[in-house]
């Protein structure tokens, strides 16, 4: 005789779902966040109204902050980092105020949710001497040079992120002005600026490399490979590692490294912290922050090493 199927978990409220709708559709035109974050808040939302609907918690209503704390409890115990969990608190708390002031609901459950804590570790770096071996293993005889010699100055010079050196265009471009517009996170569009060797090595990759490159399917990217297609943030990390071996250099060397090296050279040198998040694109003051840690560890370093009684 066979046993009854088990009975599907409940699905998550028709009114739920439509309130997620709605709320996803407001960090995409009113806000425009990416679509990656759009799919991870959905994903979060749609999972906690799910268990709230194992609660026989028939609407949104109904919910209380205790509901909130155990649902993350419950993640918890399932075995989400602690980073994802702080990522689904995030959601809730902003989903909840977004309803409220909406007057979709009369209060906010998610109003004193306690976001969790994360250890933050502090970012490696390069030294500057470290930087100059790395750009002089890049030596004039090999293949693309002056591409790729462009390229890693750019990253160093004005601390791109990996995906917005590959996606910079030549019209987003000023090399007499010394400024590059480029798009990151969130769509947000910054200009930053352009060192001097940095300049120097686009504008010779641009006159006397870039066009033997260019192709039929070619477009208006800055960088584009031996094929003339977009250059592609695998090759980025490649070649990176390629000419870290050939510097000799120990560390764990890759792209985003010198977004590090940038800000931290800045810090160390000087730059006030606020101009090194504008430069950087961060949101938040807060991520920022963390630059001051590596300044102060090097700064430990220095001190233990040369004072007579440290």
């Amino acid at each position: 005789m066979n046993e009854p199927d088990s009975e599907p978990p409940p699905a998550a409220s028709r009114e739920a779902q439509v309130f997620i709708d709605d709320f996803i559709l407001f960090l995409a035109t009113e806000r425009g966040l990416s679509t990656n974050y759009q799919l991870s808040t959905r994903r979060s939302l749609e999972t906690f109204a799910t268990w709230l609907a194992a609660q026989s918690v028939g609407d949104l209503a109904g919910v209380e902050a205790g509901h909130l704390s155990e649902y993350l409890a419950h993640r918890k115990r399932a075995g989400l980092a602690a980073a994802s969990i702080k990522a689904e608190a995030v959601a809730l708390r902003i989903f909840f105020r977004f309803l409220v002031a909406r007057k979709s609901l009369s209060r906010d459950p998610g109003e004193f949710i306690a976001i969790p804590r994360i250890e933050r570790y502090l970012p490696d770096t390069l030294n500057v001497p470290d930087v100059e071996r790395l750009l002089a293993a890049i030596g004039d005889a090999d293949p693309l040079a002056l591409r790729n010699r462009a390229i890693f100055e750019l990253l160093y010079a004005s601390g791109l992120r990996i995906s917005e050196l590959c996606d910079a265009r030549l019209e987003n471009i000023d090399l007499d002005a010394g400024w590059i517009r480029v798009t990151g996170k969130g769509n947000k569009t910054r200009i930053v600026p352009v060192g001097a060797k940095a300049r120097e090595a686009i504008s010779r990759y641009l006159a006397n490399e870039r066009p033997a490159l260019v192709g039929p399917r070619t477009g208006a990217e800055i960088f584009i490979s031996n094929n003339g297609r977009k250059f592609t943030r695998a090759r980025v990390w490649q070649l990176i590692k390629e000419y870290a071996d050939l510097a000799g250099l120990t560390a764990n060397v890759y792209p985003h490294l010198l977004r590090h090296s940038f800000a931290t050279h800045l810090l160390s040198n000087g730059a006030d912290l606020r101009v090194i998040q504008e430069l950087l694109g961060h949101a938040d003051i807060s991520t920022t922050e963390i630059y001051t840690h590596v300044d102060q560890r090097r700064l430990k370093a220095v001190h233990k090493k040369f004072h007579p009684r440290a």
